[in-house]
């Protein structure tokens, strides 16, 4: 196959006008064009009267091609193999969010059954706790936004653009449009699901396992490991069950503090690594639109936004999982303690946009210190913010505008905030230490010089950001193994992951690794 990029099409035209416009860069009838697919398609909107897609297309062609163009070249999509094994040893894997559950999906292809146990509930059951604890109920600390089938994932914008170039992302991509996603995640530049659609994602993703040989085991934690010589022979499980276990990937998310604290009791290597906290920032979307299109976005997508700034100091701050047309979410694991995310639907059809602002924090900023200092950190802003808000898991909240004069909000203006179960207005300064709440204030007006109305005195800030990634990072070697022979540390949580995508394309790795290790068994 051939591909061909750099194709214009217009924001009004189908994807069938591509065809043409390929056979009119290479200078050949149409008709010598035969099976063709939409690879990479992003917006253009850096001129905003000259708003349109740019897109990328592979296609055969018939007879031979003289035309010699920068943009035209071979075509060969990453064929991604997994091996078969034989093997007595099922391996287990802790944690059914992205990480574990390619990891697992993986491993079931190999035909190596893999147990996968996860704390919280299957997505259905999952969704009914999310819902009744925004509505005024009780937080079920092990099924919750971070805690069940499809992970801190399912509950977020689903988008799975990412930095990585690793070719394992093509069949990431594959995956998720074989499983339920939209086909527009196969080509879309910053392609993204939803949260009402990844919810039946996940549970396409488990029944395949299952159908494999593998099995999912929900409501079960992992509570310790068992280790003898140096080598994992098995895994307790809610205190109370010992699994035989050589081989286990640990894929445990970000938020999993007990299972970290556990791992640091038995003198798993750890160390504390760089992460982010701060805010929510909620515009609405139609100012957003406005600034990133020049007028009202009509048939055009809603506008996203991806911006940085870094402060005379060397104090930096930037935006991160930016959600158009979505809600600021509850997101809190642990009882006491307030956390705030961000989420939207397939459609991105609400009234606000919101997006984390984040500080970048390093382990010398901690107030503590150890491994786990920043665990702490995290958790003390968050026990902070759920007394701030009244005891009742309302978020504190300030506008913009009353931030920047370091005065208490009394409610809002032209934003109304999206969290559920409410806001608390208040004075933010007196929840964020003043590593973060001093860098927000030097940063916003920045901010606002790159994109206009970003610092709009109404927009309004939702408190706190505390799990943007992990805090700690578990060491593993060239091997992907810790110290222990048979535990992989995988994904975000054990801190080589940042996102959906970047996560599912570790669980591969892990699973390669594990596979190698079985083989030798």
């Amino acid at each position: 196959m051939i591909l061909i990029r750099n194709l214009r099409l217009e924001t009004g035209e189908g994807h069938d006008a591509l065809p043409g416009k390929a056979a009119k860069k290479l200078r050949i009838a149409p008709e010598r064009i035969g099976e063709w697919r939409l690879v990479k398609k992003s917006l253009d909107a850096r001129k905003k009267n000259d708003i349109h897609h740019v897109c990328a297309v592979a296609c055969e062609v018939e007879g031979k091609l003289r035309v010699r163009d920068k943009d035209v070249s071979d075509y060969a999509p990453p064929v991604y193999e997994i091996p078969r094994v034989r093997t007595d040893t099922r391996p287990v894997v802790a944690g059914f969010g992205p990480a574990g559950m390619f990891a697992a999906l993986v491993l079931a292809k190999a035909g190596a059954r893999p147990i996968v146990l996860e704390r919280g509930q299957d997505a259905l059951t999952r969704l009914a706790a999310v819902e009744a604890f925004r509505a005024g109920g009780a937080l079920d600390p092990e099924n919750n936004v971070q805690f069940g089938e499809g992970g801190a994932g399912t509950f977020s914008d689903g988008k799975l653009n990412t930095g990585t170039h690793d070719p394992r992302l093509h069949w990431v991509l594959e995956q998720f449009a074989a499983h339920g996603a939209p086909e527009s995640v196969r080509f879309d530049a910053k392609p993204h699901i939803g949260t009402d659609i990844l919810v039946d994602v996940v549970q396409a993703f488990r029944r395949e396992i299952v159908s494999l040989g593998g099995e999912v085991r929900f409501g079960a934690k992992l509570t310790g490991l068992r280790i003898e010589d140096g080598r994992l022979c098995g895994v307790e499980v809610n205190h109370t069950q010992t699994l035989p276990c050589r081989a286990l990937i640990l894929a445990v998310g970000h938020s999993a503090r007990d299972t970290f604290e556990m791992l640091h009791a038995l003198g798993i290597p750890m160390e504390a690594k760089p992460f982010s906290m701060g805010v929510r920032i909620e515009h609405r979307q139609a100012a957003v639109d406005l600034a990133q299109y020049g007028r009202e976005r009509g048939e055009l997508p809603a506008a996203d936004y991806s911006l940085n700034v870094r402060l005379p100091d060397g104090s930096s701050a930037y935006s991160f999982c930016m959600c158009p047309g979505g809600q600021v979410f509850a997101a809190a694991s642990e009882e006491g303690g307030v956390v705030t995310n961000g989420m939207s639907c397939s459609k991105r059809d609400g009234e606000n946009a919101n997006a984390a602002l984040l500080v970048t924090l390093h382990p010398e900023d901690f107030p503590g210190e150890g491994v786990l200092a920043g665990m702490v950190w995290q958790r003390e802003i968050e026990r902070r913010a759920f007394r701030l808000g009244g005891g009742n898991y309302r978020a504190p909240a300030q506008r913009v505008g009353d931030f920047l004069a370091r005065v208490p909000s009394t409610g809002p203006g032209a934003v109304q905030p999206s969290y559920r179960p409410g806001v608390t207005w208040c004075e933010l300064h007196e929840l964020l230490p003043e590593r973060i709440s001093g860098v927000l204030e030097r940063a916003i007006p920045a901010l606002g010089t790159k994109l206009r109305g970003f610092d709009d005195p109404d927009a309004v800030l939702t408190a706190p950001e505390t799990r943007s990634s992990s805090p700690v990072r578990i060491l593993r070697g060239a091997d992907l193994s810790a110290a222990v022979a048979g535990l992989y540390p995988c994904g975000e949580g054990a801190g080589y992951a940042g996102g959906i995508s970047s996560a599912a394309v570790d669980g591969m790795r892990c699973a390669e690794a594990v596979l190698r290790f079985v083989s030798q068994k």
